[in-house]
């Protein structure tokens, strides 16, 4: 999970294929949510009182916003499980990874990680902060796919060359 430019990212294990996500705001810190395999917290502002859930290459996601207070300041809570399962499911309808986001408005405080027990969190962990690319045969530079990846990485870091 990194967050840079007003966007919180969180790195899913599936290469390609869904994963279920489920949304909370609370106007009030939550309870930590048990039977999840990794929990993270970060602070993020919404400025314009949205803050919403989107997949990195597909259609929006039909979620409510996480900026349930408007304006301002708020904690995120990303739970994640199953993303050492199975990191391309073999059907189309197989959800293997599961995640709830948890907001509350908040001030900005550091990241904090409650819980780390997956392999695949702590694969992402070692990696150097925004250098984390994973190139494989439909991530290369060779494919679409990847060529989108790239770009959308080296925004990320400011590099628009």
């Amino acid at each position: 999970m990194s967050a840079t430019g007003g966007a919180v990212e969180v790195m899913t294990a599936v290469h390609t294929g869904d994963v279920r996500v489920t949304v909370e705001p609370h106007p009030q810190r939550p309870d930590i949510a048990p039977g999840w395999e990794e929990i993270a917290e970060i602070s993020c502002d919404s400025p314009s009182g949205e803050l919403l859930v989107t997949p990195v290459m597909d259609d929006p996601a039909d979620l409510p916003s996480l900026a349930s207070q408007g304006p301002g300041s708020y904690r995120l809570r990303i739970h994640a499980r199953g993303r050492d399962t199975a990191v391309d499911p073999t059907g189309a309808d197989d959800v293997m990874e599961f995640y709830l986001i948890q907001s509350w408005p908040a001030a900005q405080q550091d990241a904090l990680l409650v819980k780390a027990t997956d392999s695949y969190g702590a694969q992402e962990r070692a990696q150097p902060a925004n250098d984390t690319i994973v190139i494989d045969h439909e991530d290369s530079l060779d494919t679409q796919r990847g060529r989108e990846r790239d770009i959308l990485h080296r925004a990320e870091r400011g590099d628009y060359s």
